[in-house]
């Protein structure tokens, strides 16, 4: 029996570990929040415009709670004890995330041109992408300058939307409580880092400290503040699950918010529009302008993502081509059909 007792023992204080971790996260935003929330009312308010799901001004600012709770979480709790070295491995993404949410929180108070906003973006990306290990590589058929170049546009383009999916109250929880979970659970098989799994969860329980102030009709959105830099750390996470070895999943996670958002632009590039103009025509606003409540819609994505994540895990666990584009079908179809029903909204 003693044989058997010490592998326990350290499953029982990784299970702890972990377990405190999100716990941490989650305390940590809601009280964040609650102590913020003032500030917000003040400096913050979001006053409804073209592009707007609320009628009435609401504060923002949500994000930063968020973020820090995040940050307090991994290097408080102990979400990185294993030394330096997971310091080292997210030093860049930290550094990014700091200037987003810079950049966001200015956002939020005092509007910034769009060019000088991403030129900012950029910088954040090409500092996450370009620091990579250089073994991490989700397509290695392709040389590696090709695939970094790659990876920033991709970076770039999803913080982006992120951002303008975070368009209606628990949308952004609704995506990133299930894709969080996922990578976490990967990461307990080997399928990505210890790190990525901790911040992931380290997010999720950040998302879920936030979940309640945002509940539909929400009391606090998030913010540029956070959908800005919680798409850097989304991507970040997508990037350590393709890089080792399982891009199919890293495609599958998020493929309901990048159909969306890149339906949306091409459609409005063919109608001669502004695309720096704010709007309300992604899928999910349509769905609640035809008669969907923002609930059906979010139940919507949420059960959507789950799905996806199952596929994701599946694509992980079946190590086989054929069933990666097998995976990548059936996601398609799931999203298909969801931005179907939106576009239709309520019978």
């Amino acid at each position: 029996m003693g044989e058997f007792a010490l592998p326990e023992l350290a499953l029982q204080e990784f299970a702890l570990q972990e377990f405190a971790l999100i716990v941490a996260a989650g305390l940590c935003s809601a009280a964040l929040i609650v102590l913020l929330r003032p500030l917000f009312l003040r400096y913050a308010l979001a006053r409804p415009n073209a592009r707007s799901s609320h009628a009435a001004p609401t504060p923002q600012g949500g994000g930063l709670a968020v973020v820090l709770a995040v940050v307090f979480a991994l290097g408080i709790v102990g979400g990185f004890a294993t030394g330096q070295a997971a310091y080292a491995e997210v030093l860049p993404l930290g550094a990014g995330v700091i200037l987003l949410t810079i950049v966001g929180a200015v956002d939020d108070m005092f509007p910034i041109a769009a060019m000088p906003r991403l030129a900012v973006q950029a910088v954040a990306v090409i500092l996450v992408v370009t620091t990579m290990p250089a073994e991490l590589r989700a397509a290695p058929v392709v040389p590696l300058a090709v695939e970094r170049a790659a990876e920033i546009v991709a970076g770039l383009w999803f913080v982006n939307l992120v951002n303008f999916m975070d368009g209606i109250d628990w949308m952004t929880v609704a995506e990133t409580v299930p894709l969080t979970t996922g990578v976490f659970l990967f990461a307990l098989f080997g399928a990505a880092s210890h790190s990525a799994g901790s911040v992931a969860l380290a997010l999720c329980g950040a998302m879920l400290g936030f979940a309640p102030f945002n509940r539909p009709v929400a009391k606090l959105f998030l913010g540029d503040v956070g959908s800005l830099p919680v798409g850097l750390i989304l991507f970040w996470l997508l990037l350590q699950l393709a890089g080792s070895g399982h891009l199919a999943a890293a495609l599958l996670l998020p493929l309901y918010y990048v159909a969306d958002a890149t339906l949306t632009l091409l459609r409005r590039i063919a109608r001669g529009e502004r695309i720096t103009q704010a709007h309300r025509t992604h899928f999910y606003q349509l769905a609640t302008a035809r008669g969907l409540s923002v609930m059906a819609v979010v139940r919507l994505v949420f059960a959507a993502n789950v799905v996806l994540v199952v596929l994701a895990a599946l694509s992980i666990f079946a190590t086989s081509l054929g069933f990666d584009v097998a995976a990548l079908a059936a996601g398609g179809s799931v999203v298909a059909a969801v931005l179907v029903t939106m576009w239709r909204g309520k019978p």
